[in-house]
């Protein structure tokens, strides 16, 4: 029987974050880790993008950074200075080659190219089923989704956060690269909370993403339609679609702790690692897979890992809104930028916001809805 101290499946953001931080610290240099996924060479499959203050983890791989961010909606719309916060872009094939380059340098690491049908446990150890051979592990970290277990209950809403992205080029300069259009909610909401994305890379280049919180998914053809709307609005008639990305991000405060126990700990999406309120998933993944390497130094039940905090509650009054009132998400996010100091949305979004800083952002959306909310989850 192949047996290992540590399995983790998947090898993508979190799997693979967890994987380098176990790398690089010397507690685990005598532990056996075993990391299975379906493919290894996954390119860039992903553009993660996360604000941050100074000099960051990633800078080395960065993409592209901005000091301005552009928020639109037809009732308040404005160019923002984020300093000190810069808004930083990794594209994913950068990434998984740092931290692959780092594993692979451990002997103590193994990679099985496999698809994993089931997993289990027994007796406070782990077996792993692929297609053709069973692994055994002390402790089992999973990053695969498994979207039924939030998909079969209805105490908590689920809606998605969905995107197609085109990344454009134009023979003459056509963007401003020094701002990111955060959100522009001009784009026709059809009752629904759609705004259009755009990363600038230089002026010649940006990734326009046409993205939607909704409960329903479009057909393809709505998104790159809508794409193609905005540009033209925009009078960008000449350009080359050079690369395609696509995504449905759920955004759910279903309580992921429910899946874990001593064995196992569910990690990245799967284990509700995504920021319920916004779909962001990457800032928080270096934290908590940081946090989780000095976890389990000092302790065995990995049940424990993850604790209930004030954010989990107000992104499940905020999902409530969302999901019973859809349609009004523009003037939801345009009151919070025209109110709130950009700082304060940041730190609130990263769950360290204090208190008082926590009232400025509940102060700053419209109360009707979110006190209705508040007390039908309350009574």
């Amino acid at each position: 029987m192949a047996k290992y101290d540590y399995i983790i499946l998947g090898a993508g953001a979190s799997g693979l974050l967890l994987a380098y931080r176990m790398s690089k610290d010397p507690f685990f240099d005598d532990k056996s880790i075993l990391i299975i996924d379906k493919t290894k060479e996954k390119g860039n499959d992903r553009t993660w993008c996360f604000w941050e203050t100074g000099v960051g983890e990633w800078d080395s791989i960065l993409s592209k950074t901005w000091n301005k961010i552009y928020f639109g909606s037809h009732t308040f719309s404005k160019h923002i200075s984020i300093l000190p916060y810069q808004y930083k872009m990794i594209r994913s094939e950068a990434f998984y080659k740092l931290l692959w380059d780092e594993i692979s340098s451990k002997s103590n690491f193994t990679f099985i190219e496999a698809t994993v049908n089931h997993f289990s446990e027994f007796e406070e150890k782990v077996a792993v089923v692929t297609e053709n051979k069973t692994y055994f592990g002390a402790k089992l970290f999973n990053s695969i989704p498994y979207p039924e277990a939030y998909k079969s209950q209805n105490k908590y809403p689920l809606i998605h956060q969905h995107f197609v992205g085109w990344f454009v080029e134009t023979k003459v300069d056509a963007f401003d690269d020094s701002t990111a259009t955060f959100m522009d909610f001009t784009v026709p909401q059809d009752g629904n909370t759609r705004f259009m994305y755009v990363l600038p890379i230089d002026k010649k280049t940006a990734l326009f993403e046409y993205t939607l919180f909704s409960k329903e998914l479009l057909a393809y053809s709505d998104y790159e339609n809508a794409i193609k709307a905005y540009l033209n609005q925009k009078n960008i008639e000449d350009y080359a679609i050079v690369e395609k990305e696509n995504g449905n991000i759920p955004m759910t405060s279903f309580n992921f702790n429910a899946l874990n126990s001593k064995p196992i700990l569910h990690i990245g999406t799967a284990g509700g690692w995504t920021k319920a309120s916004t779909g962001y998933t990457f800032k928080n993944t270096t934290k908590k897979t940081e946090q989780l390497v000095n976890f389990i130094r000092e302790n065995d039940d990995l049940s424990k890992f993850n604790k209930a905090t004030k954010f989990r509650f107000y992104d499940l009054i905020f999902l409530d809104v969302l999901a019973n009132h859809n349609k009004e998400g523009a003037a939801l996010f345009a009151s919070m930028f025209k109110k709130a100091k950009i700082t304060t949305i940041f730190k609130f979004l990263d769950e360290e916001s204090s208190i008082v800083e926590d009232l400025k952002i509940i102060l700053s959306v419209p109360p009707k809805r979110f006190i209705q909310a508040f007390f039908k989850r309350l009574f």
